[in-house]
């Protein structure tokens, strides 16, 4: 009897300790990612400014595992692309911030879905800058609970019409909501919500939490921006947004830690790309800014903090990484399943991290600047190891006797230039392939808030620029370069209508009217306080699925709509006014409707 006694004691102490172990187990880190727009390396204190303070983040810092050779695109979208897919950036359909070309193929599997089906609340907030359609949008690439303002910042082309960095509307899951305050408040903000609504959850939650500041137009709350007067308006209210975000941080950690969180949460820290307007102040001997092909320009900081795993202490890496290497890490350190037939460009650098790494090899790594319709070879670029960075394909440095490329010494180091040059070709030879066709605008899908489409001229595909901010818009350009075509794929046939317009639905205003200036903010003029001039359109014109088509433009008139039947397929759709003398503009505005 006691022998029996005994056994069943033993079973259920054995079971209890699975039953501790199993939900031990199942306590997968939580995640936090900041990335901030338009933040250079050398835009923290911590890092050697002399003007900024940025105390929260200085403490970051002192508890993080810095990556102090790390290294994104020297542009916005392209860094975005590849953070969140580990994947060359080129590779993914991204290459610039407009014009058709910063929306992430639907091939592509992001960070988002990884961590979802691996069993994570995931929530994206801020700017997105990969897509405003489906199924471009974060909402269709695993983010669960989205907060975003519309195309590459506040206030450009896709955002909500007269958006301005205070106030305004956001998208919170595909639709317009009215928000008050900052907008980097208001991010973090819904960032603490949707973490308090899943934190008692038995799944962990993953936060992709990216500010479209201190990317112009350079606005900051007065508060932040005071301290900097002396460095005028522009550079005032650049450090002025950035000791805004640190402010944000600061509340943000004190707030995991004061729900229980901050232990097993992993905080990370970084930016998209150089400075945008620092660099005069303090680039930590760096050359180059933002755009450039040079370390400046692309170059930046990363921190990683979680207590639970030990990255509390400060410590540098000052091995070579790159943003392709962020998703296959926080697929080892969140403990999620790999998604099937996807090959990373980056790999694991949880060894570096954790100072546990062997024979580690000497990587070859590449980052450019593209920019353009179509990408070029060797256009601004950086082929990289830990020592040398081979330059446009010309000009090498040797980056640790040399950081701040004074130096060109390709001609006396012939057999390292052609190592990278040989690199570089084959890295190209395997990519080109994929920038064949512009990636596509789906019209017609069968999908949540799919039908109907709003098109913006921030997409469209040109030979020059695009008008890509709503000051375009109220200027009304009319250079034969501000007109496009967005590249679409009908998914269904049937009958459609494509609503032409000037101004944007929430505007309410007539094609030919003009607009006045709307109300300033903190900071430089906004877009939304330039005087929207008039365009007295006399008709309307669309082409697509092989139809050329006119209607008139009536007086009052807000919009012209055309209806017509589409085949399923890719196509062009091209769309503008006239006036009596056959000036065009672009119709900024298109929404396409499928009927039922």
């Amino acid at each position: 009897m006691k022998s029996r006694y005994f056994l069943f004691l033993l079973i259920l102490g054995f079971c209890l300790a699975l039953g501790e172990f199993t939900t031990y187990a199942a306590k997968k880190p939580n995640v936090v990612l900041v990335i901030t727009d338009d933040q250079g390396y050398g835009d923290l204190s911590c890092h050697g400014n002399p003007v900024l303070k940025t105390p929260h983040l200085d403490k970051l810092h002192s508890e993080s595992v810095r990556l102090t050779d790390y290294h994104v695109a020297p542009t916005c979208s392209p860094t975005r692309a590849a953070l969140i897919t580990g994947h060359w950036t080129n590779r993914t359909g991204v290459w610039h911030t407009i014009m058709g070309r910063s929306m992430l193929r639907a091939n592509e599997v992001t960070i988002g879905t990884i961590l979802g089906n691996g069993g994570y609340h995931t929530g994206m907030f801020g700017k997105w800058h990969l897509g405003d359609n489906y199924p471009y949008r974060p909402e269709d690439r695993g983010f669960q609970e989205v907060l975003r303002h519309g195309g590459g910042g506040v206030g450009q082309t896709p955002d909500f019409w007269d958006n301005a960095y205070f106030d305004g509307a956001y998208f919170h899951n595909g639709k317009a909501v009215p928000a008050k305050g900052f907008c980097t408040d208001v991010f973090f903000d819904y960032a603490k919500r949707f973490i308090t609504k899943v934190k008692d959850s038995d799944k962990p939650f993953f936060v992709y939490l990216c500010t479209n500041a201190p990317h112009g137009p350079m606005h900051a709350p007065e508060k932040f921006a005071k301290p900097y007067a002396k460095q005028g308006v522009n550079v005032a209210n650049f450090l002025g947004m950035i000791a805004n975000i640190d402010d944000n941080v600061g509340r943000m950690r004190a707030f995991l830690q004061k729900e229980g969180l901050a232990e097993n949460t992993i905080f990370i820290f970084t930016t998209d790309n150089g400075t945008s307007s620092g660099s005069n102040i303090h680039n930590n001997g760096m050359r180059g800014r933002k755009g450039s092909e040079y370390d400046g320009g692309h170059r930046v900081p990363f921190f990683i903090h979680w207590p639970k795993g030990g990255l509390n202490k400060g410590k540098d890496v000052d091995t070579i990484t790159s943003y392709v290497d962020i998703v296959p890490t926080l697929i080892n350190y969140c403990q999620v399943p790999s998604p099937k037939g996807v090959k990373f460009d980056g790999v694991n650098i949880r060894p570096l991290i954790e100072g546990k790494a062997k024979n580690w090899p000497d990587r070859i790594l590449i980052t450019d600047s593209q920019r353009v319709r179509d990408p070029i070879k060797w256009r601004k670029s950086s082929v990289m190891t830990d020592q040398w960075r081979l330059v446009n394909g010309k000009e090498l440095y040797d980056i640790n006797a040399d950081p701040g490329q004074k130096k060109d010494i390709a001609a006396a180091n012939p057999t390292v230039v052609k190592r990278l040059t040989k690199f570089y070709d084959a890295w190209w030879e395997e990519i080109v392939p994929t920038f064949g066709k512009p990636t596509a605008i789906y019209l017609g899908a069968d999908a949540p808030l799919a039908n109907p489409v709003t098109l913006t001229c921030h997409d469209w595909i040109a030979d020059g620029s695009t008008p890509w901010n709503q000051r375009h818009i109220r200027n009304a350009e009319k250079k034969p370069s501000n007109t496009g075509f967005w590249a679409v794929d009908v998914k269904r046939a049937g009958e459609y209508t494509v609503e032409l317009r000037r101004w944007p639905k929430e505007a309410d205003a007539s094609i030919g009217a003009s607009m006045k200036a709307g109300a300033d903010v903190p900071g430089v003029t906004p877009f939304r306080a330039v005087p929207g001039k008039a365009f007295a359109a006399v008709k309307a014109h669309l082409k697509l699925g092989g139809q050329e088509l006119t209607l008139p433009v009536k007086p009052g008139d807000k919009s012209v709509t055309f209806k017509l039947k589409l085949k399923p397929g890719r196509d062009e759709l091209w769309g503008k006014f006239t006036d009596a003398k056959g000036v065009p503009m672009g119709a900024f505005y298109a929404y396409v409707t499928k009927l039922k």
